[in-house]
């Protein structure tokens, strides 16, 4: 009996990830066009996010993107969990969805799980909306610890139209320098 669970979990987690995974960004979203990945790359500050369980606790967020041999995104967030006093990180990949030249992407930081993450849009490269797979999933990023205040409400009105409640964006303290940031 044992060895019939084990097979049919796994089962189960392949086919709720393949129906979860056929809605990789919001309805109402587009993600960028004409997107150079190598102008991404690098660190990016979180300014704010939706508050979700990988990152409770979380300030001093940072994600660093760098190009994998193969062509997928080595992906590596950071940050302060001030409940546990300690720093921690989290590796995962990135591949393209589709074309190159668009910001639809998905990440996996679980073996062959896989989730959205669209730049919907985007300033000079120094400043980013990410959406999710779904309005669970918010994130605003800068290449900076702050970000003017006239991009961030630019960002928080297309979220809006998006449809996220943006009154559950967590605005992310960034008072520390990171062992990770390079």
């Amino acid at each position: 009996m044992k060895n019939r669970i084990i097979p049919t979990v796994l089962l189960c987690f392949v086919l709720l990830n393949s129906m979860t995974s056929c809605s990789s960004m919001p309805e109402k979203a587009q993600p960028v066009r004409q997107f150079d990945v190598n102008r991404y790359l690098g660190t990016w500050y979180e300014i704010a996010r939706f508050d979700y369980y990988f990152e409770k606790d979380l300030d001093n967020a940072i994600a660093q993107y760098s190009l994998n041999p193969d062509g997928t995104v080595n992906v590596v967030n950071s940050g302060y969990n001030f409940k546990k006093n300690k720093w921690v990180s989290a590796n995962g990949t990135a591949k393209f969805r589709g074309d190159k030249n668009i910001a639809a992407l998905k990440v996996s930081f679980f073996g062959p799980f896989y989730a959205g993450y669209n730049v919907v849009a985007l300033q000079d490269f120094k400043y980013a909306l990410v959406a999710g797979k779904n309005l669970d999933y918010l994130w605003i990023l800068s290449r900076e610890k702050t970000i003017p205040d006239n991009v961030k409400q630019h960002f928080i009105t297309e979220a809006k139209e998006i449809g996220y409640d943006t009154s559950k964006l967590i605005w992310v303290k960034q008072d520390k320098k990171s062992p990770f940031d390079k």
